[in-house]
């Protein structure tokens, strides 16, 4: 992935994290099959709400769907699960920080899928750093 040296549009990011995605270990891409992934400039004032947050930067991305152990075949269908990356507070991020966008991106993803599937600290970063 080439260094970017210009804040990238919405569709750069999400062919960034599609990248990611598909960089991802067999078991935990299987987890996420059928995913959606949606690159937005912010969170909306509603999101911010139902998180009780009081900034749109506080939030880089939201896994947006119905946790593994909550499903049942008797559910009625549900929206399909989709995870939100939020382009301005990851850009802030990413210039506060001088880390490298890809990977900051690939974070992102990597969080909002385990606090989705309830993996721990350590579980998140034995990913992370299988990833490297």
């Amino acid at each position: 992935m080439p260094g970017h040296t210009t804040p990238p549009t919405i569709d750069e990011l999400a062919e960034m994290a599609e990248n990611a995605l598909s960089a991802f270990p067999v078991s935990l891409a299987r987890m996420v099959q059928g995913v959606s992934i949606e690159v937005l400039d912010a969170p909306d004032d509603e999101t911010l709400a139902e998180l009780n947050l009081t900034s749109p930067w506080e939030l880089t991305g939201l896994y947006r769907g119905t946790p593994v152990g909550q499903r049942s075949t008797l559910d009625p269908p549900r929206v399909p699960d989709r995870i939100e990356i939020y382009r301005e507070p990851l850009l802030l991020e990413w210039i506060e920080t001088g880390e490298d966008l890809f990977k900051l991106v690939r974070s992102v993803l990597v969080h909002e899928i385990a606090h989705h599937f309830g993996f721990d600290d350590e579980e998140i970063a034995r990913i992370e750093r299988g990833l490297k």
